[in-house]
């Protein structure tokens, strides 16, 4: 809560002192502190029903109200898109959770099966991104069960993320060798990486409050007539440094890590833990290179996941590894 009220004051001081608009950030904050109470309050009483109603609510969300991502209808892998593949791998990771929490061994291969579904839900509806996301999130859960330290399994998850960003902010700064750069630009778009060399000048102009949250569409000047602009530089890194500057940079990181650091010390199983990490880490890859934290039903998705996989239920949790019991002990559980 701590690190979600740093963000929210930081968002503050810097829209006063450069005429931002925070409401944005603000809202996406609350989605997600409220999310987090609800996945707590799920995962403690009825952990795996919870479980369940956030994947099949994700993946009704992504599906069948397209309405409520409000984004310009602009092409993969802009816009709307990523906001679709974030609720798909989250809805994955969720049903993969319920797996994992449940006590009969059909239930669990049924709710298995229903997350590699979501799979091929993601095929049919054309989202290359929610393809290799979900993917990965439901071979992460396999592989989850054996696991013996959920440590290694979650720096893994962070150095990935990290390497993501790493690349992503040498891509805009033009640092990369060319025949990777060419490679990178063919499948991002000249367009998204225009607005990402903008969103770096506006965060080397003012590198410590920034230009203020919710002006980079005012002050873009990359904007290109092939693709309608929605005022993002659709990439959480570079929107945050560009408009918060480096303390707001900071604070997204320290919220990341913050996540990692709840899911280690999490009372619930090891592959629970490593499921619902997979998908929060496929959501923050979405995220450095997307505008998939634009949307309200992604951050609270996420509040809901990382909330369900730290809380501790009130029954005692089936043993799925030979790890999960000498953890407990150790940390006084």
């Amino acid at each position: 809560m701590a690190v979600l009220g740093a963000c929210a004051v930081w968002t503050l001081i810097s829209a006063t002192a450069r005429t931002g608009r925070p409401e944005g950030v603000l809202l996406a904050v609350l989605a997600v502190a409220a999310g987090y109470a609800c996945g707590r309050i799920g995962g403690a009483l009825v952990p795996v029903g919870a479980s369940c109603l956030v994947g099949c609510g994700g993946l009704g969300i992504a599906l069948l109200a397209p309405g409520s991502v409000p984004a310009p209808d602009t092409l993969a892998p802009l816009g709307r898109s990523g906001a679709t593949a974030a609720l798909l791998a989250l809805s994955a990771g969720a049903l993969c959770c319920a797996a994992w929490s449940a006590r009969r061994g059909e239930l669990r291969v049924g709710l298995h099966l229903a997350g590699a579904g979501v799979v091929v839900v993601a095929a049919v509806t054309g989202s290359g991104a929610g393809v290799a996301a979900c993917t990965a999130v439901v071979l992460c859960s396999l592989a989850a069960a054996r696991m013996r330290r959920r440590a290694l399994g979650l720096a893994g998850l962070g150095l990935g993320t990290a390497l993501v960003v790493a690349v992503s902010l040498a891509l805009a700064q033009g640092v990369l060798p060319s025949g990777l750069a060419d490679t990178l630009e063919g499948r991002i778009t000249r367009h998204r990486l225009q607005l990402w060399h903008e969103a770096l000048r506006l965060a080397k102009s003012d590198p410590v409050l920034g230009v203020g949250p919710g002006r980079f569409g005012e002050l873009d000047t990359s904007l290109v007539a092939t693709a309608p602009p929605d005022g993002k530089p659709h990439s959480a890194v570079l929107q945050v440094a560009a408009e918060q500057g480096a303390i707001g940079l900071f604070l997204l990181a320290a919220a990341y890590c913050w996540v990692l650091y709840v899911l280690w010390r999490s009372a619930r199983s090891t592959p629970v833990v490593l499921s619902a990490g997979a998908a929060l880490t496929a959501v923050a890859v979405l995220a450095t290179v997307g505008n998939a934290l634009s949307f309200t039903s992604v951050t609270a998705g996420v509040g809901l996941l990382a909330g369900m996989a730290t809380a501790e239920p009130l029954a005692e949790e089936p043993p799925h590894d030979e790890a999960a019991a000498p953890e407990r002990v150790r940390d006084g559980r």
